[in-house]
């Protein structure tokens, strides 16, 4: 049942783009119900080689609508176009990597029979569903993150239940529409926009759930998992506050518009952009300066802009938020090397900032807005305890030539993914993506993700014959 709409407006300039309808306590419950029976009922379920029949329409489909998709999502989300045209075509490919992934997937062989009491045995083990799927998902990347929630269930054959933010519908309703055009019965994805936050920690926590995906908060996501049914399991992705170190041999003329493009992309909502760097002292000002240089010349604007580079924060109490932030730092001591403004309600001007002070938080917290920091160092070791003194964890970087620097860093750096001579944003969607500490809990990647949606079952035989 409907409890009146969600109104989606453009965080651009406001603008209203559509209206969804919200979900009341009858409609969760009937959704809930609905999936659940589904599961149970082991005659109902989907077999694998119609699971990826279904994927491979959904993949035809999704490509032929891939303009108006990727227009969609950045009208929605804020992401420019040129970078929604792109996630759109992850997302496309992410569906190929479900389907690959269902191709090659096995189960295992135990060993028997290398002992008496396993004589006459043998046992090897299958993939099966792990039941109801419940994904709440995030703004930032509203096609993508949906199909990375969504698809793994429906590759390991999970009814899902899905729960788009609040300020990104409309991706998510057109991602599963096309699933059910592509022959996915309805009641096997289910997308549920809850009149209120007490609804939804209702159904995520309900006995039902087999499985919890949620991209978003790390306030929230703890939480959630606080409450979750026993025997629910989860996968949790949030944010981090991602470190930079740069040696003083780091090639800048290649690397400084990569680093610029991992901290200014997507005005840098993006849970592993580059947000610290830690650079040092001999070329710290370069960097900052030549960070500064290439924000300086990114169109900022309307998303929906072909030339568009930076789109606006997703709303304008965040992008208050972030100028909040940028202000105390610059009061604390920090260095303005640019920007340090709204340019309007809701975009927010790329900024770099020069030795913020450590309590500051620009320093401390997340960010989640097109702001650099740059740390100028003299000890690398040093350096790193800086970067690790944060409660988050995820994806780190160096930029070096030299290859023991690289291997040192990467030894010493707390993170789930280190990269060399790339930006923290780097990420293909088949490689494990996972945030450890306060970043996250479990898994993401399509594969890993099919994998944690999935139970690992055994069967042992015994015969005189074996």
């Amino acid at each position: 049942m409907s409890a009146g709409e969600l109104t989606v407006t453009a965080p651009y300039d406001g603008s209203r783009i559509a209206a969804v309808p919200r979900s009341d306590a009858a409609a969760i419950e009937k959704a809930l119900s609905t999936a659940h029976g589904l599961y149970r009922d082991r005659d109902s379920w989907i077999a694998k080689v119609e699971r990826i029949a279904i994927l491979r329409r959904a993949m035809t489909i999704m490509k032929e609508r891939a303009e108006e998709l990727a227009l969609q999502a950045a009208r929605e989300g804020g992401k420019p176009l040129v970078d929604s045209q792109v996630e759109i075509d992850r997302a496309i490919d992410g569906i190929e990597v479900c389907i690959e992934t269902m191709r090659t997937e096995t189960g295992s062989l135990i060993p028997m029979n290398i002992n008496p009491a396993s004589a006459g045995h043998v046992a090897f083990t299958q993939h099966e569903p792990i039941g109801v799927v419940v994904a709440v998902s995030a703004f930032n990347h509203p096609f993508n993150l949906i199909v990375h929630q969504v698809a793994p269930a429906v590759a390991a054959g999970c009814p899902v239940i899905v729960k788009p933010a609040s300020a990104t519908p409309l991706s998510c309703f057109a991602f599963v529409d096309i699933l059910h055009e592509a022959g996915l019965p309805k009641e096997w994805a289910q997308v549920i926009v809850p009149e209120n936050n007490d609804l939804s920690t209702k159904m995520v926590t309900d006995p039902r759930v087999g499985f919890f995906s949620f991209i978003g908060s790390g306030k929230v996501g703890w939480s959630l998992r606080s409450q979750l049914a026993p025997g629910t399991r989860c996968a949790l992705e949030h944010g981090g506050a991602a470190p930079v170190i740069i040696a003083k041999d780091a090639d800048l003329e290649a690397n400084l518009p990569r680093l610029a493009k991992g901290g200014f992309y997507h005005a840098g909502q993006v849970c592993v952009s580059v947000q610290r760097v830690f650079a040092h002292a001999d070329i710290a000002q370069q960097v900052a300066t030549g960070l500064a240089a290439l924000g300086d010349k990114m169109k900022v604007g309307d998303p929906t802009d072909p030339d568009t580079e930076v789109g606006p924060i997703i709303n304008h109490g965040e992008c208050n938020r972030i100028d909040d932030w940028v202000q105390a730092a610059v009061a604390g001591g920090a260095k303005l090397v640019t920007g340090g403004k709204k340019l309007s309600d809701s975009c927010y001007a790329p900024t770099v900032l020069l030795d913020p002070p450590e309590d500051a938080n620009v320093s401390k917290l997340e960010i989640f807005g097109p702001v650099i920091c740059v740390y100028s160092y003299t000890d690398m070791d040093a350096a790193i305890d800086r970067a690790n003194s944060l409660p988050v964890s995820f994806q780190a970087a160096v930029f070096t030539r030299d290859i023991d620097t690289a291997m040192r860093v990467y030894k010493r750096i707390d993170g789930t993914a280190i990269m060399v001579n790339d930006h923290t944003a780097f990420r293909v969607d088949w490689m494990p993506f996972a945030g450890a500490r306060e970043s996250g809990h479990g898994v993401g990647g399509i594969p890993y993700t099919i994998h944690e949606m999935q139970i690992e079952k055994m069967m042992v035989l015994r015969s005189d014959e074996i």
